[in-house]
């Protein structure tokens, strides 16, 4: 049994980027797009960074916090409008992120009494231990804040940064992005800055013009003005949080073993299927497949529904754009095809599909992705969080790589979290939260397949 995670609040102040920012001429207010707008209504994201260190109470308190506030202050000036809170006055068609010189980000500075080699295992945890660990979001109906952060002191075993960020502002890109930012300043003291250029001009998104009317006409039916938002965090009764890892050779051996039973079937096949083996798709068909057949779904329906990263696939690319950029897409799958012989397979199709519609674009089907619009039949939905290639574990503030990396936000709404694993293998960290007995039958049924074969 774990002990409660009691937390004394030391201080909250905020920390505003240094007057002479080289960047201090970006514009002040930025209007969100459809993409951002998609976003507004949902809960804040959240991540939590364990670095353990026998640090004292007296070195956390001289040496660890105060590196941390002045590296985030030159890390903030790369990324001003973090520093700014949402708004949506009558004068403006849509929300705007609003920001001024002295804006600044609060940070706040706390203690756990909690066993940290618990909060930051692989091992099942209770889900509820580390929702002390983040900071909320300073939220009225007129006014939001962008970015909260928390650091809370271990004693004698290490420290958690938290991070909270309005989805409706950025995406996991931007968010992890600013991070290891913040990250590289503080391990070389301020030495090393990053030659980053954030892209604030939103003309790239103007093709898709059309939706932004769509998309405000939504938000104002559905809540009209009011930035309100929900912020509590919570889990199921009798729930754990699982981790579970696919490393570099699992992953080959799941390619390994699709190739050899399509193999079989394209024999006789006019036209094989073209599946996508990359370890994203492997990844998640396996961990589709898994969860249910751990939960015996009894819906006629399961779907699987992922984000892309849609920098990298509008012409011309726009990498460095700041905001939230990212299109939805769904695999359908008929459940009795994922629970019977051959599941793991059909889950690859199924992915498969879904990835290939990429290429009729990315935002093809965005004037759809509302709960309103939604045609799909009774059904099972999981959904995805995070991304491998956001490298979290190579984020070193100068106390090494983290631990433990948690998307807590996912513990609201039963999400899969993916990200790196931590000994950079190129394999991939798997987590969300389930009923324990649940969590049980899915670690067996995951450890079964990678031992024997695939379902």
């Amino acid at each position: 049994m774990a002990k409660p995670n009691s937390i004394k609040i030391h201080d909250v102040s905020t920390v505003v980027p240094p007057p002479d920012s080289p960047y201090s001429t970006t514009p002040n207010s930025l209007p969100l797009t459809f993409l951002d707008l998609f976003w507004l209504r949902f809960p804040p994201t959240h991540r939590i960074y364990f670095y353990q260190s026998p640090i004292s109470t007296a070195a956390f308190f001289d040496s660890v916090v105060p590196k941390l506030k002045n590296s985030l202050s030159l890390a903030l000036s790369y990324f001003l409008p973090l520093t700014g809170h949402l708004i949506w006055p009558e004068s403006s068609y849509t929300p705007l992120i609003h920001y001024a010189q002295n804006d600044g980000v609060p940070f706040t500075v706390a203690e756990s009494d909690a066993d940290f080699n618990y909060v930051s295992s692989t091992d099942f945890r209770d889900p509820t231990v580390n929702h002390p660990l983040v900071p909320k979001l300073s939220v009225s109906s007129e006014r939001v804040s962008v970015l909260a952060l928390q650091v809370t002191l271990f004693p004698n075993h290490g420290f958690s940064i938290g991070i909270t960020t309005h989805h409706g502002v950025v995406d996991g890109r931007i968010s992890t992005t600013f991070t290891k930012v913040w990250a590289q300043i503080c391990k070389s003291e301020g030495g090393q800055l990053p030659d980053l250029k954030l892209l604030y001009d939103r003309s790239s998104l103007k093709a898709f013009n059309g939706l932004e009317s769509i998309y405000v006409e939504y938000c104002l039916r559905n809540g009209g003005r009011n930035l309100q938002i929900h912020q509590e965090l919570f889990s199921p009764p009798d729930s754990v949080r699982g981790t579970f890892e696919l490393t570099r050779a699992n992953i080959q051996k799941l390619r390994d073993f699709v190739n050899v039973e399509l193999g079989k079937n394209n024999e006789a096949a006019a036209a094989p299927p073209v599946v996508h083996l990359s370890t994203f798709a492997l990844t998640c068909a396996y961990i589709w497949t898994c969860l249910v057949r751990a939960e015996e779904v009894s819906l006629d329906v399961v779907v699987l529904s992922f984000n892309v990263d849609g920098r990298f696939r509008l012409e011309p690319p726009i990498p460095d754009y700041f905001g939230t950029c990212l299109g939805m897409k769904v695999a359908v799958a008929e459940t009795k095809s994922i629970l019977g012989k051959g599941g793991f397979i059909e889950a690859v199709k199924k992915i498969s599909e879904a990835i290939k519609s990429i290429d009729e674009g990315v935002f093809k089907e965005a004037a759809n992705w509302f709960p309103e619009n939604n045609t799909l039949p009774p059904c099972r939905i999981y959904s995805l969080g995070g991304s491998p290639r956001f490298g979290v574990y190579g984020t070193d503030f100068g106390w090494n790589s983290p631990r433990k990396v948690d998307m807590t936000g996912i513990d609201r709404g039963g999400a899969i979290s993916l990200q790196d694993r931590r000994d950079g293998d190129g394999g991939v960290e798997i987590g969300f939260v389930l009923k324990k007995d649940l969590m049980e039958t899915f670690a067996a049924l995951f450890a079964k397949g990678l031992e024997d074969h695939p379902f």
